[in-house]
């Protein structure tokens, strides 16, 4: 009997097609991967559903084969990834080819078999010629597991390249080749020899072996970690010796009266920093697993990932665990994302926001940490916020939703207010800490460049360092320096695709643009007039790094934790394993250095520049700051001594300093919620935009004023406010003039009904892009 299935292709034209199921078949179900033909080729689709009434006046093509027995996917992902293809008006396949590793989508494979009667191998065009009673017989060969999928040699054996040292290269300056490999994996991390031979150019092999000769870069296959997913734990034991606090164990108990009910539940954990809401966590993930559910613990960067996995690692001995973020091997993500498919028994996951993709098995928990974070945004690619996935992920599981936070996003916390969820608070530190002192010191007479501290702070961070404690100092810029000015015709250097000043990097002897990445060699001439009388204005954190070590006695050890000096994974894990340990003083970085790490011996916070971020044309700008600053203050004090903030400003004036200084998050919050509400910003509206773009040389800009007519009259007649479409606040970006357009709505189907309607009227759909960025995080 045959069975008629609809299925959706993870590649272009991502189409969702109906195939016949004959009875030569094996068993099928939903979220499997298939093969089957499309034109003259094969690909790669997964089932969706059985269909009843076959498509009319179309020959139905068949099914080859299925690629595994059990499902990849399961029927709440599917729901998910189609609930996410609605929301954000994608193909259903397209949002497939976002969520599922790169090598289950691709379609050059093979069937190995073993029985006598049949080849070795079999390719899908063979398969699909085969006779009724020969596909019959490997209808039980299959069953009895002697018939697998095999991919390519070149792709099973692909060699990874990988850097074994940071910049600067002792490479010379006109070997561009080599300076290109170098750098590209430095951007994007350890990639396979053919990727980078297929992107760069045959010249790529002798490049490497070169390299690999000098001792910068390492090739050979993924370590045997890579393919088996089970992760190492530093140390083994079955202890649980932590004593929770009254307010810990009060939060405990809630959470576990939520666990087991069976329904699905959220809740604000809103616990200041250093009240031990990680042992919340930890012995809410306990409880689940015991009740032999699956625990999801998301936190918002890599670093932290690592933190948190070594500090959970040995309370979790017995228990199928993996740590999954978007920059590991595509080998090591496939193997996870096989195991928590067929996963038997529940598992804890600690990862980044993409972990909520994993098809994990029987969900009960789904945990957000530092829930305020807009790392948990996705905009490029597959627009998506982890926040919302997770909740629907907790609502269609019966699952218990908990967000944290010590500086909960506004929309979160106006929520718990307005009843839609319970508010757990935890207003003390654990121990003996507790919340630093913070002061704020005016730096606005400070005109020398190479003075980045005050007087007063520079002297309390050396008092510090003599004591034998820690420091942490935060710039929320990396690199050199922002701006590389020409002296001669005045003007600074910019990059020609986004029309932003570039940023050196004097590691890499790079001037970089931090938004479209193109990168040119530094010193060079002035683009503009050619001089050479260039000069570095601003700071970054490795010009501050520098400038601290001049400040401080020579023996002081300096670490930076930044995007720059942490690309390498071992790297990362060694900064913060080397200061927690005591074996630096003073931690120069970015906002990396805000987000949820425990270091004790710091004593002392110093945030550089307060006021970046203050004035950004986002209605989010103060809270941000407020989040941030309260958040890196929080490392202070968490130890047995006493904590100290100093928070520098150009602007102490500001109503902002006070709530700051205060860790005064609901002060801040009415202040902030009352202007919300008078200019109808979210929680009281829905915010989307669309954004507008074309290539900087196209030749069609007279067409736009009358097509941006049409939207503002469509948003009119469909009752939407809508604030353009007006040049964006970064008109010039990889090469593209943008243009935006803010919706405000009280209904997000309105909205995408104007998007669709944009859509339908673009005047050059080959050249105009259009993308729907639901409550966008980013407003440039």
């Amino acid at each position: 009997m045959t069975t008629l299935w609809q299925a959706c292709l993870a590649s272009p034209p991502y189409s969702i097609y109906t195939y016949s199921a004959p009875a030569d078949l094996p068993q099928l179900s939903e979220g499997q991967r298939v093969l089957v033909p499309l034109g003259k080729s094969f690909r790669v689709a997964f089932l969706i559903e059985i269909q009843t009434v076959a498509p009319e006046n179309i020959e139905l093509k068949s099914i080859v084969w299925p690629l595994e027995k059990h499902p990849l996917l399961n029927s709440t992902h599917f729901q998910l990834y189609r609930n996410i293809a609605t929301r954000q008006l994608q193909p259903l396949g397209k949002v497939l080819e976002n969520v599922v590793p790169k090598r289950f989508r691709s379609a050059k494979l093979t069937f190995k078999i073993a029985d006598r009667n049949f080849p070795t191998k079999i390719k899908g065009a063979d398969l699909a010629r085969m006779s009724f009673e020969s596909r019959l017989n490997l209808v039980s060969i299959y069953n009895d597991d002697r018939m697998n999928v095999s991919l390519p040699a070149s792709i099973e054996k692909e060699e990874y390249v990988s850097l074994t040292t940071d910049p600067p290269w002792p490479v010379r300056p006109n070997a561009a080749r080599q300076l290109q490999v170098l750098e590209y994996i430095y951007e994007n991390g350890p990639r396979e020899k053919g990727f980078l031979k297929m992107i760069m150019g045959d010249w790529t092999t002798g490049v490497i072996n070169k390299l690999q000769s000098d001792l910068l870069l390492k090739v050979g296959p993924p370590p045997a970690e890579e393919r088996n997913p089970a992760e190492k734990c530093q140390i083994s034991s079955d202890e649980w010796d932590f004593i929770p606090t009254e307010q810990q164990q009060a939060a405990i108990e809630e959470l576990e009266e939520a666990l087991d009910s069976d329904k699905s539940e959220v809740k604000l954990l809103h616990g200041i920093t250093g009240s031990g809401k990680t042992l919340v966590y930890m012995t809410a993930a306990r409880k689940c697993l015991d009740q032999g559910r699956s625990a999801v613990v998301l936190v918002p960067e890599i670093a932290l990932a690592y933190s948190l996995w070594n500090s959970i690692c040995p309370l979790f001995p017995d228990t199928d665990k993996y740590l999954y973020h978007g920059y590991q091997t595509p080998v090591r993500k496939e193997a996870i994302f096989r195991a928590v498919a067929t996963a038997k028994k529940p598992t804890l996951i600690i990862g980044t926001r993409s972990a909520l993709f994993l098809p994990v098995q029987n969900p009960g928990l789904f945990i957000i940490d530092e829930e305020h974070d807009e790392s948990y945004k996705q905009e490029e690619r597959l627009p998506y916020q982890a926040k919302e996935v997770a909740y629907f992920l907790a609502q269609k599981t019966k699952s218990l939703l908990v967000l944290g936070s010590a500086t909960p996003d506004l929309k979160t916390f106006y929520a718990a207010q307005q009843g839609a969820f319970n508010l757990i608070s935890m207003e003390k530190r654990v121990g003996k800490s507790m919340l630093p002192k913070v002061r704020i010191v005016d730096t606005s007479t400070i005109k020398n460049p190479e003075q980045p501290f005050a007087p007063e702070t520079e002297d309390r961070l050396k008092e510090v360092i003599a004591r034998g404690e820690q420091a942490v100092i935060m710039l929320n810029r990396r690199g050199f320096s922002p701006l590389i000015y020409c002296i001669d015709c005045e003007e600074p250097i910019k990059c020609p695709h986004c029309n932003v000043s570039m940023t050196y990097h004097k590691g890499r002897e790079r001037l970089i643009c931090h938004y479209c990445g193109n990168a040119h060699h530094f010193p060079l001439p002035c683009t503009m007039c050619g001089g050479n009388n260039l000069l570095p204005l601003g700071g970054g954190t490795e010009r501050l790094e520098e400038q601290v070590a001049k400040a401080l006695p020579p023996e002081t050890k300096i670490l930076r934790m930044d995007r720059d000096s942490t690309r390498r994974q071992e790297r990362l894990e060694e900064i913060l394993k080397n200061f927690a340990k005591g074996e630096a003083q003073v931690l120069v970085g970015t906002q990396m250095l805000s987000k949820g790490h425990n270091f004790p011996g710091v004593t002392l916070v110093v945030v550089s520049e307060g006021d970046l971020g203050l004035n950004l044309p986002d209605y989010r700008s103060a809270e941000r700051t407020f989040q941030l600053l309260v958040q890196v203050s929080g490392r202070a004090g968490r130890g047995e001594k006493p904590g100290e903030v100093i928070i520098q400003t150009r602007n102490p004036e500001n109503p902002i300093w006070s709530s700051v200084s205060s860790a005064d998050y609901n002060t801040f919050f009415e202040r902030e919620i009352d202007k919300r509400r008078k200019f109808r910003y979210p929680p009281f509206t829905k915010l989307a935009l669309i954004r507008i773009s074309h290539p900087l040389n196209w030749g069609g800009g007279d067409l736009f004023p009358k097509f941006f007519d049409k939207i503002r009259e469509s948003a009119t007649k469909a009752g939407l406010m809508a604030m353009g479409p007006v040049p964006a606040p970064m008109a010039l970006l990889k090469g593209r003039k943008r243009f935006n357009c803010l919706i405000k709505s009280d209904d997000w189907t309105k909205t995408r009904d104007l998007y669709a309607e944009a859509m339908r009227l673009s005047p050059d759909k080959k050249n105009v892009r259009i993308t729907l960025d639901l409550d966008p995080v980013n407003m440039l």
